[in-house]
């Protein structure tokens, strides 16, 4: 008989027990899904192409963030917008579970000749301040939140309480309720019933400005449509948000 519950690590590792192992796109479990999914390089997945997010340029361009500065980005892929962060003189910590998908960034790093980037293969809530070494001014993450459950929300409010600096940047791109099926809509209990994500979880606005009600919200949108032959990307299937830490 075990009696192994003392603190909130152990009931979050309890609960991501709850889930069929092939949910599991977020821990360092899930890394050979993820491995799977950036082995070929020629697929015809939009986000593959080498462009940033239209939300994450266009704060850029309006200055709502600030540049140079300190960027930590969550669930990097294959780099693209750790790239544009770099191009516009950021020093960036860029993480991801998969090994394939770090090694195609750094791949492209390198023929970018962009040094201000530090990739890390692993799981952000399990590395250490010191391999991330914030506090950041900004913490963007394109597509990572909505494959957390949602008893994982805990853990992600604390890296944002610990790691984004006073007066910081979190910025958001995930998928939008009621969008074409894009992430399941199903309530927070009926996802444990289950034992399964269907891919990714849609959030409303509402929902969004209730999980981080702790910062301030600066933007809150859809993310623009882009064509093919955008330098570009952007999904309408998308909400991108931009909030700012007091201090």
């Amino acid at each position: 008989m075990d009696r192994n519950i003392r603190t909130v690590d152990d009931v979050l590792r309890l609960l991501d027990g709850l889930f069929a192992p092939e949910a599991d796109r977020w821990t360092d479990g899930g890394a050979s899904w993820w491995d799977g999914f950036y082995t070929d390089r020629s697929r015809p997945v939009p986000f593959f192409s080498a462009k940033p997010d239209e939300n994450l340029a266009s704060y850029l361009d309006r200055g709502l963030i600030a540049s140079p500065g300190r960027a930590l980005d969550l669930g990097c892929g294959p780099g693209r917008n750790a790239l544009h962060l770099a191009a516009h003189g950021f020093e960036v910590d860029a993480v991801d579970l998969s090994a394939t998908a770090i090694a195609w960034a750094e791949d492209r790093a390198r023929e970018a000749k962009a040094s201000s980037i530090r990739f890390h293969c692993g799981d952000a809530f399990a590395l250490t301040d010191e391999q991330l070494g914030g506090p950041y001014d900004l913490i963007y993450d394109s597509g990572c939140f909505h494959h957390l459950p949602p008893h994982r929300r805990v853990s992600y409010l604390a890296l944002l309480d610990r790691a984004l600096a006073p007066g910081g940047h979190f910025a958001l791109a995930c998928f939008a309720a009621g969008e074409s099926g894009m992430g399941s809509e199903l309530p927070d209990a009926a996802l444990y019933g289950e034992a399964a994500l269907h891919g990714g979880l849609a959030y409303t606005l509402k929902s969004l400005r209730w999980i981080f009600s702790d910062l301030e919200e600066v933007e809150l949108r859809r993310m623009r449509d882009e064509s093919p032959s955008s330098l570009l990307f952007g999904e309408p299937f998308l909400w991108t948000a931009l909030f700012r830490r007091p201090g």
